[in-house]
This record gives C-alpha cells, structure tokens and sequence, in this order.
C-alpha cells in the first residue's frame, strides 16, 4: 500500500479526508505523524462544534511538540474518535484507519475543492 490512500484528498497541512457523501472523515498523514513523533494526546472539537476550512480544531501532543489540527473542511461535527482517549498511539500505527480523528457533515458544495490527490500530495513532499 502507498503512504498516501488513492481515495483520500489531502490538504497542504498533512490532513486527510474521505468523503462519503456529505459525511468527510479527517485524520492526519502518515508524513505528518512521522514528523510528530509518539503521538501521547490529542484534543479534539466536540460532536455538534462547528468547523471552518483551515482553521484549527484540535491540537495533536506528541513527545517532540503540540501541534494544531485543522480541519481540511468546513461543517459541523458529527462524531469524534473517542479510542484516541486512551490510546493516542493509534494516530502512529494506523493514521488512515483507527487513527482517524473527527467525522464533519461538510457544508460546501464542493468540499474537496483546493484539496489534492494522493498524487498531487507526494509530489508536493518531494
């Protein structure tokens, strides 16, 4: 497998997301929890917050620094990854599956718009 799924979008700052109809699933890339370190907390938006595209709706803890999630979509939050509660280091084992983070029902029409391909992502990393 790729590092970078086929079927995800990815955004300049290392988020993920799957689309499945207007529901977006949001994590963070392998490159970005390589480049974090031991992921030992993460602080995620409530279910019913609402999320702006870029901006900051979470923070990622690991044994290097705090780093600040931001969401790749605009929306309102529908679910949260309660497991990373008490196992954060699924963000490092298995940041596109048991990893991810927060579920949005995204508010644009187009919600991948400005977002690149697994593709287009790699090149971007070099």
């Amino acid at each position: 497998m790729s590092d970078y799924p086929e079927d995800l979008r990815y955004s300049t700052d290392h988020e993920w997301v799957r689309l499945d109809g207007r529901r977006a699933r949001i994590g963070i890339t392998s490159y970005a929890q390589e480049a974090l370190g031991d992921i030992v907390f993460v602080s995620l938006p409530a279910e019913g917050d609402v999320v702006s595209a870029g901006a900051e709706c979470g923070e990622i803890e690991s044994t290097k620094s705090v780093s600040p999630l931001l969401s790749p979509v605009a929306g309102v939050v529908v679910a949260v990854n309660a497991g990373l509660d008490s196992a954060p280091e699924l963000v490092n084992t298995d940041p596109y599956g048991e990893g991810w983070m927060v579920e949005v029902d995204v508010e644009d029409e187009d919600p991948l718009g400005g977002l690149m391909t697994a593709e287009e992502y790699a090149a971007q990393l070099g």
